[in-house]
């Protein structure tokens, strides 16, 4: 493993980890409080919750206008021939971010089997139920937000001058989900993280072959725009 690679993923985990534990404690408070919230508040957050599904980041119309606007950064100074390469890696690496973190969040659901929020007057906020096949008992992580995270981390690694405002992004749908009483604020945390790793991970896959990305110096994958030709 790449020992850039092996550092990230090192302190995505360990961030995944502090968070979790941290929120834990805090997961029924901050969930009551979040859903008791002004009804206004509520409603915006419920209209803008479903942006995390994964079929809304395939088909959506906002998916192909954001990646025909970073095709053009990043193939921008290539030849006919690579912007056709770019053209058909950029969705490849978009539909294995998202495909891989599709996978894993569904098996780790089922491997946990959290109660969800709307159970928590009957089984309390830590109840575990694994393999329950049931969607009541698949808290943790939220789906949604390792959605968001997968989406918004690989247009941050694309686009790293734009990285704060995907981030931000990806964290307003992560507080939706608690906030329309979906998931408990560790759920949203572990989800977001498990995002971001994955479309970390992928872009050091395409790195190693210098599809979309190259390494820096510090063995970091860059877009290949950023850096010069070797």
């Amino acid at each position: 493993m790449n020992r850039s690679l092996a550092t990230s993923s090192l302190w995505i985990f360990a961030a995944t980890v502090v968070l979790v534990v941290g929120l834990i404690p805090f997961d029924p408070a901050i969930s009551q409080r979040a859903q008791g919230l002004p009804g206004a508040v509520v409603a915006f957050n419920e209209r803008i919750t479903d942006f995390g599904t994964f079929s809304w980041m395939i088909y959506g119309s906002g998916v192909l206008v954001m990646l025909a606007y970073v095709a053009h950064r990043i193939g921008r100074n290539e030849t006919l021939a690579g912007r056709t390469r770019t053209a058909w890696r950029l969705p490849l690496y978009f539909l294995l971010t998202i495909g891989a973190t599709s996978a894993l969040v569904h098996l780790v659901k089922l491997v946990v089997g959290r109660a969800r929020p709307e159970l928590f007057a009957e089984h309390g906020a830590y109840s575990l139920t694994p393999f329950a096949y049931d969607d009541l008992y698949s808290s943790f992580p939220s789906g949604h937000s390792a959605a968001v995270g997968a989406f918004f981390g690989a247009f941050s690694m694309l686009a790293p001058q734009l990285r704060p405002l995907f981030l931000l992004g990806a964290l307003t749908i992560g507080v939706s989900r608690v906030i329309v009483g979906a998931h408990y604020p560790s759920d949203v945390a572990a989800g977001l993280l498990l995002g971001l790793w994955t479309a970390v991970a992928t872009a050091f896959l395409f790195a190693r072959k210098e599809w979309l990305f190259r390494f820096d110096p510090r063995g970091w994958p860059l877009p290949k725009s950023l850096l010069p030709d070797p």
